[in-house]
């Protein structure tokens, strides 16, 4: 969708490491990569703010959903919270598949468990430890319900048989930023391609290309740049 349009521009090569949001802040922090596509808002401000990374900008969003079974057994289509939905699923009467891995759907998923006043734990609770589709994988063999970004979900449907249960709560709502490592700690990072990317991705062509990418006619992501 968008490297090649890009590195078409460019004349260039993008090499991409396609981790979770922890993982590539662990690397921006490292000096392992250049800039971070990432969508872990309060962990991006940090990042930034203790000097890792520069120039955040908004380039996109969509928003978490709850899936589970096509039958529902823990009746999350019922409830319009997902904090309230967390708690029901916090008695454990069916079976959740967490990510475990400091993503930013990790981090979301931990921060609901806490607004919940939940502590997941118990044989209900599988910690994967795992990337979104391996995780909606295992949810749809385990007949569980787990919490997947929209578009992740889009791409494994048809594969996993599991429904939406629960979207459009506020507190669902997920943004995605573009961070340059910070050239002054790491100077033999390639910052000025950063920037280049940073800037084209947030610019006209770049938030169209995003905003025509579609996945059964369903658009999965909406620019955010210009707002």
């Amino acid at each position: 969708m968008l490297l090649p349009k890009y590195e078409a521009k460019c004349a260039c090569k993008v090499q991409v490491i396609s981790v979770g949001s922890g993982k590539a802040m662990e690397l921006g922090k490292n000096g392992d990569v250049d800039v971070l596509l990432v969508h872990a808002r309060e962990s991006e401000d940090k990042f930034v703010a203790e000097g890792h990374g520069v120039n955040r900008k908004d380039v996109m969003y969509n928003d978490f959903i709850l899936v589970g079974p096509q039958a529902d057994p823990a009746g999350m289509k019922k409830q319009k919270s997902i904090v309230d939905a967390f708690k029901q699923l916090g008695e454990g009467r069916s079976r959740f598949i967490s990510r475990g891995d400091n993503s930013g759907t990790d981090q979301m998923e931990k921060s609901y468990w806490k607004q919940a006043g939940v502590i997941p734990k118990g044989a209900w609770f599988v910690s994967a430890g795992l990337g979104m589709g391996e995780v909606l994988t295992m949810a749809g063999e385990m007949q569980g319900y787990t919490l997947s970004d929209r578009a992740t979900y889009g791409a494994y449907r048809a594969k996993t048989g599991l429904d939406i249960v629960l979207a459009g709560d506020p507190k669902m709502f997920n943004p995605y930023g573009i961070i340059a490592v910070n050239p002054k700690k790491y100077p033999a990072l390639n910052y000025d391609g950063a920037m280049d990317f940073a800037n084209w991705i947030t610019s006209p062509e770049g938030q169209k290309t995003i905003a025509d990418f579609k996945v059964s006619g369903e658009q999965l992501f909406f620019p955010s740049a210009a707002k």
